[in-house]
This record gives structure tokens, C-alpha cells and sequence, in this order.
């Protein structure tokens, strides 16, 4: 690696040919007749040399920088840490933002409207996802004053703005993504929920209800409460509680939405509430609450690349497995890369700089947390990987607050810190808020782990079309690592696997390898509540967390998701149930296949296979194979990297 006329022998990216197939076709640099012109090596010196860069406004020092850039070049190519898509495209060229998330402001006017529209078409041309609250709009058939008409309504709004965002392809490379949030306390709430029923109506927008305590705590005692018309301030109505929470949950059943945010959860983490107000909109993927104008530049830790094989029993049990040292080490270089990248950043319109300078929030998040729970063969869905989570993210949240302080010794505090409610004698953080766990649908295959926070999807898949027309089985390549240690690898197995078949009814394989190497389909709903509760605590944004239900589960089953949520302290929800939506690909359980005599010697039960429901996610024209997952409130094909999300 040269950097300013110095050389450095730092280690050649470890790229795997499926992350090689997917930086070639949307991270690497092309010329004009759309050529790859860069390695994966040189898109790394070139990402850490354009962000390494700022040091040198703050040190006065080139070889500041260089230094720099060699820490951030290490934890990149070492695949320890990632940052998010638009980073990784555009630092270091001509392009656009380097951040993935942003929330605009919708104001209850023509113009703050077609100001919101063209703001959103300017963030998403460069490759970022908005996020939007339709909580401020007055509800339809308000009169309006000024003009003696009729308000249109939050709804018609919104339907603008999935318009817009439908003709933009951001930065050339993939459709818009946004998310709106309602108040549970508007007027039009009913028709919101209702707004997605007919698929495709609402391009590109995730849908959630912002609730809080009260509201929940009405659902409880199956209470009314005030619907509030936000023009006014005046209540216009009432409804029970329990009523509309019934149709929030069989929104959520028919197709997963809409989603919950727990919005008193989310500005208990506020400290600038009486300078700027509460947070009432998310990013897109919703792990990510933020002021109006406000962006956030996102980045994870690869968990999976800090295990470390212990000997012999040790005394302190799991956590002589995690290399500490190093992952603090990485946690610090994570946390100043991503407060680097704010100063490196190109904004959309000035507003966005403003905001996103006075507050400098960032998002360093984890993924292969489900890599290291099967390196240390622990399962998924215990009391033990729930410990390991917690305390992982605890250790991270000290070092990345620590480092913040530090950073703000040399580099002055975050420009609103004066007016926070932290406390000013031991708090003089960089940053308003260090920690947030995003999808990180393709940079986890890119890193070749698991996405975020979520388990594994699939233990084996096929991708066809592949070397003349072949087809090819991709194995985890931990499952097959085990298989062939512990004498039950065969072909027949992989294939059975691959076209849906369930570990669980496959006789000879040990009871302890069928519970690490669970699959998300195979984790209760409280399981996974409880894995995003477990790391919530610590992070002070959000969680982007997909709760999995089997096709057979019941509108009283995602009830009870939602209530463990909102008791668990979490910040917000989404839940996927399996064949739920319309356009649909099979990727994984294909019933028919599963029940085909793939493995000679075995004697599969039909019952057995049959318990493995049909997952199904919505169909997309990504590539030739698409083979997509929805996990973490977001859609990935594993076969090109394709994503809805932006950070992914």
C-alpha cells in the first residue's frame, strides 16, 4: 500500500469469489465503458486514504494521516470492520454522500412538502435512504386557511414521495429506499396502517407506528385514547386502543408491516430534546432514529474475526474465546474512521451539513455475532449467546465512548453539546451518540459472515447458472467444516439442505450440532426478541432485527412479539412471517424437493420435513439466480448483493 510516497506491506484483502462477483458488479470503480479498473485491495487504500485525509485538518501533520490510513486500510482489508455501502462507492471520487441515513423534515405546507420531495430526490441520487414523519401533516379534509381548500392528507403525501423516489436509482446502482412513521396519535392512523395492504400501491417506503408507553399501556387495560390533529393540538377523536393495536398486528401478519417504534425508548437517548425537539422518523431499516435534516454515517465490526480458540478449559469460560485486546483495538480505529467521514463527507444540500456537523452522530455496529456463537459452539437461542451479546456490546459501548471523549480533547465536542442535557463535567463526548446495529445485508457477504445481530439463514443454498450452465451448492462453510470433523459430510446431506431439507429431521447428526447450527426459521419469535433486547441495552440507537414466524403462526403470536418488545426496552420492531407476501421467491424450503429421497441411508420422516415451513421474501430482477433473504427489516439476494437497503 503507497501512501504519500511511503510504502507499507499490510495483508491482501481475504475476498471471497462470491464478495469478488459483488464488488465487481457495484463497488469497484469502472471506467467509461463500464470495466472494472480497481481491485478490492486499491478500493480500500482508496476508501482510507480520502478518510484518513481529515486527520491532517485536525493535526497540522501529513504523517498523521498516513499513519491513519494504514490503521484504516488494516481494518478494512483484515475484513475486522466495514463501513456502509456509500462509503466504500464514494469516498475518494467525485460522488456523492457517504453516509446511508437520513431523516428530512415534513412540514405541514406546499412548500415544506415539494421541499421534502426534492431534498429526498437529491439524498437518494447519491445513494442515501430517507427517512420520513407524517405525524406533523394536518389530517385529510382539514381546511386549509390560506387557500380555503382541503388538506389531502398524509397519505396522498406519501404517495408523492414514493413517486419521486421511484424515478431516482441511486447513484446508478439501486432503487430509493425510505420509511415513514406515523404518530399513533394522528387522526388518519386507521388509513396508515392500512396503507400498504395492496403490495406495490407505496413503492420503495417501509411503514412503521411511532407509540409510546401510554398508548401501550392502553392496550393493555383495553382503554380509549385521544387521537390529537397535530395543526391544532385539538383532540378530534377517540379509539381503542386495543382495537387499533389489533390491526397494527394483523398488518403486521399479512405482511409485515407495519412495524413499531417505541418512541419514548428512542429519545430516552436524546440529549438535545430542548434544542431540536424529540426524534420521530427513522432511517429506512428503522435502527437508526434521527432529527429532521439530520444523516448518519454507519460502519460495523466483524464479531466472527475475534474468536479465539481456547486450549483447555478456562476458568473464565466463553470469554477466554474473544480476543478483547484486538477487538478494542479495532472498536477505537472504528469509532475515528466514522467521525473522519463526517468531515469527509459530501452533503446533498446544506441543511444536512449543518444538522449532521452540530450533532456528528455515527453508527458503529457489529456483524457474524451468529459466526463467533458457532465458532464457540454456542447456540443461538440461549441464555449463554445472550450473555455473550450483551457483554460484547457493553464492551464495545466503553470503548467507543471512551474513544469519543478522547477524540473530543483534541477535536472540541459535538457543536450542540453545550446546549445537551449530558452531563458537562464528565461527558464532553465528539459524537451525540456512538452506537447503532444495522443489516449489513451485502457488506456481511462482502465479509464473508452473518448479517448484524441475526442467525444464520441457511446452512446451504444453491446458485445456478454457473459455470456453463452448472449449478452449485454454497455451504456455510463452519457447517461443513463440523460435518467433516464430526463424520457426517456427504453430498446427499448438502443437497438436502440446499433445496430446503431440515437439519432438524436428519437422523446421525448430534443433537448439540443440530441446536448451534439452528436457522432463523428454526428461532422462536421470543428468542429473537430477546437477542435484540439483549444488545438494545447498550447501544444507545437503534436495532435492525427481523422477528421470524413460521407461515403457521397466528395473529396472537406476533401479539405477543410486539408486547415482549415494548416490555424488553427495545427501540422499535419489524416481524417477517414466512409466504406472507405476494411476489415471492422460494429461497429456502421448497417442500416438494425437501421430500424427494436425497439421502441414501437416511430415513427422513414426512412429518419431519414438513415442520419446515416455506420461506418466501418478495421477487426482484437483481440478477439471473436471485436468491433473497429478509432479514433485518430488509431484502438482500445472496447470490449478487442486491439490496433494498441502503447500508446494507
Amino acid at each position: 500500500m503507497t501512501i504519500e510516497n511511503k510504502t507499507f506491506n499490510l495483508n491482501t484483502p481475504a475476498i471471497t469469489d462470491q464478495a469478488t462477483v459483488i464488488l465487481n458488479h457495484r463497488y469497484l470503480l469502472k471506467n467509461s465503458d463500464n470495466e472494472v479498473i480497481e481491485t478490492p485491495e486499491q478500493m480500500f487504500e482508496r476508501v482510507a486514504n480520502a478518510v484518513a485525509k481529515i486527520d491532517k485538518d485536525y493535526m497540522g501533520l501529513d504523517v498523521e494521516a498516513d499513519l491513519t490510513a494504514k490503521d484504516f486500510y488494516t481494518i478494512m482489508s483484515n475484513l475486522e470492520f466495514v463501513p456502509n455501502s456509500p462509503t466504500l462507492m464514494n469516498a475518494g471520487t467525485e460522488q456523492g454522500t457517504l453516509s446511508a441515513c437520513f431523516v428530512l423534515p415534513l412540514e405541514d405546507s406546499m412548500e415544506g412538502i415539494m421541499k421534502a420531495a426534492t431534498d429526498s430526490a437529491m439524498v437518494q441520487k447519491f445513494g442515501g435512504g430517507t427517512g420520513f414523519a407524517l405525524s406533523k401533516l394536518r389530517p385529510k379534509g382539514d381546511k386549509i386557511q390560506s387557500t380555503h381548500g382541503i388538506a389531502c392528507g398524509p397519505i396522498e403525501v406519501l404517495k408523492t414521495l414514493s413517486r419521486v423516489s421511484s424515478m431516482i436509482t441511486q447513484g446508478g446502482k439501486r432503487d430509493g429506499a425510505n420509511m415513514a412513521v406515523m404518530s399513533i396519535y394522528h387522526p388518519d392512523i386507521l388509513d396508515f396502517i392500512d396503507c400498504k395492504k395492496v403490495e406495490g400501491e407505496i413503492h420503495n417506503f417501509n411503514i412503521s407506528v411511532g407509540v409510546d408507553s401510554n398508548f401501550m399501556k392502553a392496550v393493555e387495560g383495553n382503554m380509549d385514547y385521544n387521537l390529537i390533529n397535530p395543526k391544532s393540538n385539538e383532540v378530534v377523536g377517540k379509539l381503542n386502543a386495543r382495537e387499533v393495536f389489533a390491526k397494527i398486528v394483523e398488518g403486521a401478519w399479512n405482511n409485515g408491516e407495519p412495524g413499531m417504534i417505541f418512541l419514548d425508548q428512542v429519545n430516552k437517548d436524546n440529549h438535545v430534546t430542548k434544542t431540536y425537539g424529540e426524534m420521530i422518523a427513522t432511517n429506512p431499516c428503522g435502527e437508526q432514529p434521527l432529527l429532521g435534516n439530520e444523516s448518519c454515517n454507519l460502519g460495523s465490526i466483524n464479531l466472527a474475526k475475534f474468536y479465539k480458540k481456547a486450549e483447555k478449559a478456562h476458568a473464565f469460560g466463553w470469554k477466554a474465546e474473544i480476543d478483547w485486546a484486538r477487538l478494542e483495538n479495532v472498536t477505537r480505529k472504528s469509532v475515528h474512521f466514522l467521525d473522519n467521514v463526517i468531515d469527509a463527507n459530501k452533503y446533498a444540500t446544506p441543511e444536512i451539513e449543518e444538522m449532521t456537523k452540530s450533532t456528528r452522530k455515527i453508527g458503529l455496529g457489529v456483524m457474524g455475532f451468529a459466526d463467533l456463537l458457532i465458532q464457540m459452539h454456542v447456540p443461538y437461542n440461549s441464555s449463554t449467546a445472550r450473555e455473550i451479546g450483551a457483554e460484547l456490546m457493553t464492551k464495545i459501548r466503553e470503548w467507543s465512548d471512551d474513544e469519543s471523549l478522547e477524540l473530543a480533547k483534541v477535536r472540541g465536542t459535538f457543536p450542540a453539546w453545550d446546549k445537551s442535557n449530558y452531563d458537562k463535567e464528565t461527558e464532553a463526548y465528539r459524537n451525540h451518540c456512538r452506537l447503532t446495529v444495522a443489516p449489513t445485508g451485502t457488506i456481511s457477504m462482502i465479509a464473508d459472515t452473518s448479517s448484524g445481530i441475526e442467525p444464520t439463514f441457511a446452512l446451504a443454498w444453491k446458485k445456478q447458472n454457473i459455470l456453463e450452465g452448472k449449478t452449485l451448492n454454497y455451504v456455510n462453510k463452519y457447517f461443513e467444516a463440523d460435518a467433516e470433523k464430526y463424520g457426517f459430510y456427504s453430498e446427499d446431506l448438502m443437497d438436502y439442505l440446499a433445496e430446503g431439507g431440515s437439519l432438524e429431521s436428519v437422523p446421525n447428526v448430534p443433537d448439540w450440532i443440530k441446536a448451534v447450527y439452528a436457522t432463523a426459521p428454526d428461532i422462536s419469535p421470543e428468542d429473537h426478541v430477546l437477542m435484540q433486547s439483549a444488545f438494545q441495552e447498550a447501544v444507545d440507537s437503534g436495532i435492525s432485527k427481523t422477528i421470524n414466524f413460521a407461515n403457521s403462526a397466528t395473529k396472537e403470536d406476533v401479539e405477543n412479539a410486539y408486547m415482549l418488545a415494548w416490555k424488553e426496552g427495545c427501540k422499535g420492531i419489524t416481524v417477517y412471517r414466512a409466504g406472507s407476501r405476494e411476489k415471492e421467491v422460494l429461497v429456502k424450503g421448497n417442500k416438494e424437493k425437501a421430500e424427494q429421497p436425497l439421502l441414501d441411508g437416511f430415513d427422513i420422516e414426512e412429518e419431519a420435513i414438513a415442520k419446515k415451513e416455506n420461506y418466501r421474501v418478495p421477487q426482484h430482477n437483481c440478477c439471473d439466480t436471485p436468491n433473497v433473504v429478509f432479514e433485518s427489516g430488509c431484502e438482500t439476494c445472496k447470490s449478487c448483493g442486491y439490496s433494498v437497503c441502503l447500508i446494507a
